[in-house]
């Protein structure tokens, strides 16, 4: 055997690392080496691919091979002289003894011993193998790392969780010591960066419990500025920030900055001008940009944990990156400096880290307290930056933004390396309008306003710098939508419009910012330009204008800006008078309706400004104060003949398919589409339905409606909900009610109950079948229960739908048969007067009693209820059945049948039967209750309904006329104020 192992060594090899490779899972977490060998003991048990390993099955052919001879003789032995029987418990105390003997035996001696010694062998042999391989990587390591001076600025060396791909080592106080000392600065290049390799493997815990932690921080820092050195350095900068207690990480993070802080005082490097650039594969700036790429991730990273530390710490962390990015050199400078704040921004353009930590009220209140206290300077640069780029605007183009761009995605080519001053300049101005952005979105940030700038002799205020931004956004509009190609990400017109959004959706915020004078008179001057007849002075009118719209629907959508719209005469109109933004805009808009503005007109362009402005012009007239205001202007007149006039057009037939998408539609379907939405809209009032209706566009207004209900849409952008509102405001009218008729839409929502609460779900799709339900009604059903109460809600309604039409009392019914109207329903779960009826129902119980629970809320309204009476004898068809619920043909001897039914159908006889409010009658509840008598009230089952449910009037007292006037002055001193 001996012999064979040796031959076999290299496939024994083989054999123990794949198996060892199997289970590395299962001994990974052991915490000790005896953990790991209890765990190898009882993988038998534990693992159940235990057979199947390779290692395992050469271990149980050699051991078959070796006392395979030796365990058949001894069986056979056991087996003749003592007589045993293969079965049962002899034959496993027959194996016991074959074992223990087989045991003491000499060839399992040997077999043990020639396993030991091959097996002890082949893992020496391996672990020589891994020593010099490790020994090997070690050496490439330390040769990529002398060659890695020199490379180009890669994210490699800044990563913070590059640490964790390194071993740690374990060393000695004294060595520690020596360390530090190898580290001074007067020390030979080539023993610092040994130093540095061993403090980078070295374990964190002994590091900082050394007593000369302090130098060496001291030194490590020093070492940063070395270009040979500031690679290592930094790496150990980057591993103490993953793996230290936060007060060593806090402080680590204060030398990281300050280190930068001095290296930029040190440098004096130049802002590039002109045709200069500022390329970043330089070594000092490769270099600093690493540094800040790592305060930069530290930044983002910190923000997830530091709640668990003491304030105190996370304050220092902020002030150290405050100080920073407040960096400045004196304003006598010959040439503009590039300071920190240039280099974060190439890092971090859209300021993430910044809008983290304004995330949370924990961090958000140390920062705006800095802010204000000590480091306003910074607010200060990102104000002025954005006056800059306002001012600046004709050198800053489109090609500036789309550049910046692509080197932000593409970071690894080449030409992203070189970064001109115009690149950096607008760089800076996106990152100014992210932190402005979010500071003005808290009361604390918005209280650091006004803001004193150099060369500015007013002081710069919140409502100013809106008026800034929008000035931008108008100066720089983003292209229409229908431009797909546009996919820039810094746009400026994107930026404000973000910012602009953000302020609309906190009312305290938008009224503080957004609902100032100059503000509006900003937003809709080139409205009023238009409407005066002057020429506009925009770069993309169109495009602006759309942006106007939906900054000024957004602020209409709120209760506050609707009022600012309606009643403050806060702009000044197109003959010089002060004027309120509703009438505004009513004007514009009509004027855009009628083609009255040049420029814009006999395009699909002018079709998208006149929509953008119809729909805000829908926030205010969807309200009964903003229709009240607007009705003069005859907006639904005007949007009537628009869709009238579209459509008509010859050309106007749809080539496009079921399937086409909005993007692929005909221009002038699109526009239909918005008319006729707009249109539509006018029913969320009463008034504005009648309004509709007066256009003669009710009918193909709800199939509109209709026909996007189904595809579960939205009302618009601005509102979460459905049409359930405005069917039921529809459906209040004669002509509302039968227009949803004839659209399809009661059918519809009638198949939804039926497949609902009859078909149910598919349970073949569940794990388990639905419990059955306990409730009345199913939940699954109490959709379309609510959708029905809703539509029958008025006794016009119920008139329409019922008046003149028979019940089917069909005598036979399928079971696949739908009803699809109003009358079909309430013959098939309400006037269930039949075995065929009953018959053709798969849940009987349920779906009658949902009907029940139909006619009771029908009943409510006295009109309602006499047609129901007068046509079908509602009274009738369920006293009838409460007779039916005897057990008895004699109706006195017979005992009643208590059932939810009956219980529903006296609810309703009762109801109808006795008039009055809760001191009038007395209502039967409709459940049982636990005792003797589940059911304590009586039956109905004949008119008139017992007297139990009549209560006596109240006792009236009459009183001398004095009594009165004393009483009235009794109560007239109570309400006295």
């Amino acid at each position: 055997m001996s012999q064979l192992l040796a031959k076999d060594e290299v496939e024994l090899q083989s054999l123990i690392k794949q198996f060892l490779k199997s289970i590395s899972e299962k001994i990974s977490g052991a915490t000790s080496g005896e953990a790991a060998q209890e765990i190898l003991l009882h993988l038998e048990e534990t693992d159940k691919n235990f057979y199947s390993y390779e290692f395992v099955r050469y271990l149980r052919q050699h051991i078959e091979s070796s006392l395979a001879a030796a365990v058949e003789e001894e069986m056979l032995n056991l087996t003749l002289g003592e007589g045993q029987h293969g079965t049962g418990s002899g034959h496993d105390a027959l194996i016991n003894v074959v074992a223990c003997r087989n045991k003491d035996s000499a060839e399992y001696q040997q077999m043990m011993q020639t396993l030991k010694t091959s097996l002890s062998s082949v893992v020496e042999c391996l672990t020589n193998k891994y020593k010099e391989s490790q020994l090997r990587k070690e050496e490439t390591h330390r040769e990529r790392e002398h060659s890695q001076h020199s490379s180009h600025f890669t994210d490699s060396c800044s990563d913070s969780d590059s640490s964790f791909n390194q071993s740690y080592t374990f060393i000695t106080q004294e060595e520690l010591q020596l360390l530090a000392e190898r580290l001074e600065p007067g020390k030979p290049k080539e023993m610092r960066r040994e130093a540095l390799h061993v403090l980078c493997r070295a374990s964190l815990p002994d590091l900082l419990s050394c007593e000369s932690w302090s130098t060496l921080r001291r030194n490590l820092s020093l070492a940063l500025n070395e270009p040979e050195l500031s690679e290592d350095a930094l790496q150990f900068f980057a591993k103490s920030f993953s793996c230290s207690p936060f007060n060593v990480t806090r402080e680590m993070f204060a030398s990281l900055a300050k280190n930068v802080e001095s290296s930029f005082v040190s440098h004096k490097l130049n802002f590039p001008s002109g045709s200069a650039t500022l390329d970043i594969n330089t070594p000092k700036i490769t270099r600093l940009l690493k540094q800040m790429r790592l305060i930069n991730d530290f930044q983002k990273e910190v923000a997830s944990f530091w709640i668990r530390h003491p304030e105190k710490y996370m304050e220092d962390v902020i002030e150290s990156s405050l100080s920073l990015l407040s960096f400045h050199h004196p304003h006598g400078s010959a040439e503009k400096p590039l300071e920190p704040i240039h280099l974060l921004t190439l890092l971090d353009i859209k300021a993430d880290w910044f809008i983290k930590w304004m995330h949370g009220y924990y961090s958000r209140n140390v920062v705006l307290r800095l802010l204000e206290r000590k480091y306003k300077f910074l607010v200060v640069v990102a104000v002025q930056q954005c006056i800059h780029y306002s001012e600046a605007s004709g050198g800053f183009r489109g090609d500036v933004s789309d550049a910046l761009a692509g080197k932000q995605k593409n970071a690894s080519a080449l030409q992203s390396s070189v970064y001109s001053g115009k690149e950096l300049d607008f760089a800076l101005f996106v990152h100014s309008v992210c932190v402005l952005g979010k500071l003005i979105l808290y009361a604390n940030g918005r209280k650091l306003f006004p803001i004193q700038i150099r060369k500015h002799k007013e002081p710069v205020t919140l409502t100013d710098l809106l008026v800034i931004l929008i000035n931008i956004m108008y100066h720089h509009p983003k292209p229409l939508p229908s431009d797909a190609s546009h996919t820039d990400p810094l746009s400026p017109t994107g930026l404000v419009m973000e910012l602009l959004w953000m302020l609309c959706e906190q009312p305290d915020c938008a009224a503080e910012c957004l609902h100032q004078t100059a503000v509006m008179e900003k937003l809709l001057a080139p409205v009023v330009a238009l409407l005066s007849g002057q020429q506009s002075t925009l770069d993309s009118p169109a495009a602006t204008l759309i942006l106007i719209a939906d900054v000024l629907a957004r602020i209409a959508n709120t209760d506050r800006g609707l009022a600012l719209f309606l009643y403050e005469k806060n702009v000044v109109g197109p003959q010089g008078e002060r004027a309120c933004t509703a009438h505004i805009i009513a004007q514009f808009t009509l004027r855009l309706l009628g083609n009255g503005l040049p420029p814009l007109s006999g395009s699909a362009v002018s079709h998208s400004v006149c929509g953008a402005f119809i729909f805000v012009c829908w926030q205010m007239y969807n309200t009964c104060e903003g229709l009240q205001v607007l009705e003069p202007y005859g907006l639904h007149k005007a949007i009537a003949a628009a869709w009238r006039k579209t459509s008509s057009l010859p050309e106007r037939i749809s080539e496009a398919s079921p399937e086409t998408s909005l993007h692929e539609m005909p221009n002038d379907l699109i526009w239909e589409e918005t008319l006729l939405d707009s249109l539509l809209s006018f029913a969320a009032t009463p008034r504005g339905l009648l309004l509709l209706q007066q256009t003669g566009a009710l009918t193909q207004c709800v199939s509109y409606m209709f026909s996007r209900s189904t595809k579960k849409l939205q009302v618009s952008r601005c509102e979460k909900f459905g049409y359930g509102v405005m069917v039921t405001q529809v459906a209040t009218t004669a002509p509302g009610i039968v227009a949803l008729r004839d659209s399809g839409f009661i059918q519809e929502l009638l198949v939804q109950l039926w497949s609902a609460l009859e078909c149910g779900s598919d349970d073949a799709q569940l794990a388990a079948p639905k419990p059955t339900s306990m409730d009345p009604i199913d939940r699954s059903c109490l959709k379309p229960f609510l959708s029905l109460v809703n539509l029958l809600s008025s006794s016009q309604s119920v008139w329409e739908l019922l008046h003149q039409q028979p019940l089917p009392n069909k005598s036979e019914y399928s079971l696949r048969e739908m009803p699809t109207s109003i009358p079909d329903l309430i013959d098939r779960l309400i006037a269930v007067n039949s075995d065929v009826k009953i018959h053709s129902l798969f849940h009987y119980e349920q779906s009658h009693t949902f009907g029940l629970r139909l006619l009771n809320v029908l009943c409510c309204s006295l009109d309602s209820f006499l047609l129901l009476e007068n046509q079908y004898n509602i009274c009738s068809m369920l006293l009838q059945s409460q007779r039916d619920n005897i057990t008895d043909s004699d109706i006195n001897e017979g005992d009643i049948i208590v059932d939810g039914l009956s219980v529903e159908r006296n609810h309703v006889l009762v109801r109808v039967g006795v008039v009055g409010g809760p001191s009038e009658r007395r209502l039967p509840l409709r459940s049982l209750q636990e005792g003797d008598q589940p059911y304590p009230w009586p039956v109905v089952l004949s008119y008139p309904v017992p007297h139990f449910y009549t209560l006596d009037p109240p006792e009236i007292l009459h009183t001398s006329q004095s009594e009165n006037d004393g009483q009235m002055f009794h109560f007239g001193s109570i309400f006295k104020f």
